[in-house]
């Protein structure tokens, strides 16, 4: 098996290394693991290419790239030009923080695994919660770490993997705890936090130049029952199966009782 793995905490990240690890294990003592990573942080960046300037690419090592790029481009890059022959699973983090309920939308982790759909191969983002109880651990990833190659290894034998037009690809989320707590794998829907929105922190610099800060928002906001935050913190690993397809199909079916005169 062949895997390119990337992130979007860039190629210092220490989940990138947990990552690699996990991908080993996966691939076995056959296969390999090509690493193509962002060169800065790219957190937040969704599923963003450099569309309009080229990216710079450095060669670290071997099987091991640095792009001056999001995720998204890192698996195209990966794809279409780094790595010697066919990929047959793209992976996306540790990320350190979650990717659950509103927070998936933004996530540089997500669009590398929608990038991976997109382009017909298997794609799975995985991240790791931070919480009081294993954010002071001296592996804070240590459940990702314990569990996470078991993870990969079952959604690639017994996941659904189809879809003629928009493939899907699984969010996994590692909940906020040691690794000996985690109770096992829940298959779940993106959760909906509520108040936990994005916002702004307007300051002033020296120079008299406003700036804005964007901020975070409150995470161990529970979502709700058979959803991946609920689940997290409940102890279990989350995963979310999903497409590229944004399409609401009941709105959709309200929508065409509002407008019926289109016919193909």
């Amino acid at each position: 098996m062949r895997i390119l793995i990337t992130n979007d905490d860039g190629i210092s990240a220490p989940g990138l290394a947990v990552l690699h690890d996990i991908a080993t294990a996966v691939a076995g003592d056959d296969g390999e693991v090509w690493t193509v990573a962002p060169a800065f942080e790219q957190s937040g960046v969704g599923h963003c290419i450099n569309y309009v300037k080229p990216s710079m690419i450095s060669q670290l090592g071997p099987r091991r790239f640095a792009l001056e790029g999001a995720p998204a481009d890192c698996v195209l890059a990966g794809l279409g030009d780094l790595v010697d022959g066919p990929v047959d699973l793209v992976l996306s983090g540790v990320n350190r923080g979650n990717n659950a309920g509103e927070n998936t939308v933004y996530s540089g982790t997500i669009g590398a695994a929608m990038e991976a759909a997109l382009q017909g191969i298997r794609g799975i983002a995985l991240s790791q919660f931070y919480g009081p109880d294993n954010v002071h651990l001296d592996n804070p990833f240590e459940a990702a770490a314990e569990h996470g190659a078991d993870c990969v290894r079952r959604l690639w034998a017994d996941a659904p993997w189809g879809g003629d037009a928009y493939k899907l690809f699984y969010n996994v989320n590692f909940p906020p705890c040691p690794a000996q707590r985690v109770r096992g794998l829940a298959a779940v829907a993106q959760g909906y936090r509520g108040d936990a929105r994005m916002s702004v922190a307007p300051q002033t610099a020296p120079s008299g130049r406003k700036y804005l800060w964007i901020k975070g928002s409150a995470q161990a906001e529970a979502t709700q029952p058979g959803t991946d935050v609920k689940a997290n913190m409940d102890g279990w690993v989350s995963v979310t199966p999903m497409r590229c397809d944004l399409t609401d199909a009941a709105a959709l079916d309200d929508l065409r009782i509002a407008f019926p005169k289109y016919s193909d």
